[in-house]
């Protein structure tokens, strides 16, 4: 057991740092999103900052955050802008989960430069991986690949013709063909392309299989496995844009206070405003609740029960659903405020283009539904499902 690994801590320092970029994050947001991607301000601002190793192991020179970390990070971040917050989550992710399960040669090559490298891509609807030699010919078409625009290498998912074992390959953004689709509703300034890839040749150490758990760099926290990592980004996500539409909302109302006929004199809006911050912060106990229980399990050397992958799972999807209705509260209250352009129109929007995400779709909720009831014993998590013996 003392051999096991266990969470790696950094401290506050890089939540201080997040929180000193807010004003240049808010002020460059509106530029962001009329370019479809974060400017190159903010994106320098993180690097010096270090954001973008948050996530890398710490043999690496990473920070190598443990999930309450991460979560308050994200949240700083995702509360000055959305989009900002998604890109980081994104490439952090796989800038560790690489850091953490390639080949030392793939190590090697990715993180031997200045600055962290940014990995972008889509670890979902898999390509193909034909094996050749000593690696793979990959090629596919990939959707939603939150933050290529920022990207030096590419993380795809692809089945591995002949097993279908599904594997992430990392390889050059030259490799990649974008599509430049990124045409959607709110994260507009995430740069979340589609893109392909033709037949590019990929070392199998620049590659590792979807599942595994088992870091070759790294503490417990890559114990997790890449899914299970990806949840505390998307709840970190939450959090941020939660807390920012219910804040902007009680701005809009107190600027309007003694004028008549206005929210600030609407015994209807205090009633929905109270039962509106009560949900969501409920929602972020039971986030902050489910990953404190994650940490100690990891701390003790152990792996997550069934039914903590089924809470964390949980905890995702009811945050997820939560700021969809307050992003519906803030709108509504907000007037031709929020019909323009402006920034409660944007948090609207960008709170509906994040809810739309797989990880917190009815699917897992179905299954967290079934495990919770007591009808899936003997069963396990696989991705979003609930598989093994009934």
């Amino acid at each position: 057991m003392s051999d096991t690994p266990r969470l790696h801590r950094a401290g506050t320092t890089l939540l201080h740092r997040a929180r000193d970029l807010r004003p240049l994050i808010e002020s460059e947001a509106g530029r962001a999103e009329a370019e479809g991607r974060l400017t190159a301000p903010v994106v320098d601002a993180l690097h010096e900052a270090g954001v973008f190793g948050l996530w890398v192991p710490a043999p690496l020179g990473g920070a190598e955050l443990s999930p309450r970390e991460l979560l308050d990070v994200f949240e700083e971040l995702t509360y000055a802008d959305p989009s900002t917050g998604w890109v980081v989550m994104a490439t952090t992710l796989e800038n560790g989960t690489a850091g953490a399960y390639l080949g030392d040669d793939a190590v090697e090559l990715l993180f031997k430069g200045p600055r962290m490298p940014l990995i972008a891509g889509q670890g979902t609807r898999p390509g193909v991986a034909v094996p050749d030699g000593g690696g793979f010919r990959l090629t596919g078409q990939w959707s939603f690949a939150s933050g290529m625009l920022h990207a030096q290498y590419a993380h795809s998912a692809a089945a591995v013709e002949g097993t279908h074992e599904v594997r992430i390959f990392i390889t050059p953004i030259e490799d990649v063909t974008m599509l430049g689709n990124w045409d959607v509703l709110g994260l507009r300034a995430t740069g979340s392309v589609d893109y392909t890839i033709d037949g590019a040749f990929v070392p199998e150490s620049h590659s590792h299989d979807f599942l595994t758990t088992e870091p070759l760099r790294g503490g417990a926290i890559f114990r997790l496995g890449l899914l299970d990592q990806a949840l505390i980004c998307h709840s970190g996500w939450a959090l941020g844009i939660g807390r920012r539409l219910l804040d902007e909302l009680a701005r809009y109302a107190g600027a309007r206070t003694g004028r008549p006929g206005q929210l600030a004199d609407s015994d209807a809006f205090h009633t929905d405003f109270a039962r509106a911050e009560a949900g969501f912060r409920a929602a972020s106990a039971l986030i902050r609740e489910t990953w404190d229980d994650v940490e100690r399990t990891l701390d003790g050397g152990g792996r997550l029960g069934t039914r903590q992958e089924t809470m964390v799972r949980l905890a995702l999807n009811h945050i997820t659903a939560t700021i969809g209705e307050v992003a519906g509260f803030v709108y509504r209250s907000g007037g031709t405020t929020a019909l323009r352009d402006g920034l409660i129109q944007r948090l609207f929007r960008d709170a509906q283009a994040g809810t739309a995400h797989i990880l917190s779709g009815p699917q897992a909720l179905r299954e967290c539904g079934r495990e919770l009831a007591g009808l899936a014993e003997g069963q396990s998590w696989a991705v979003l499902t609930l598989e093994g013996e009934t």
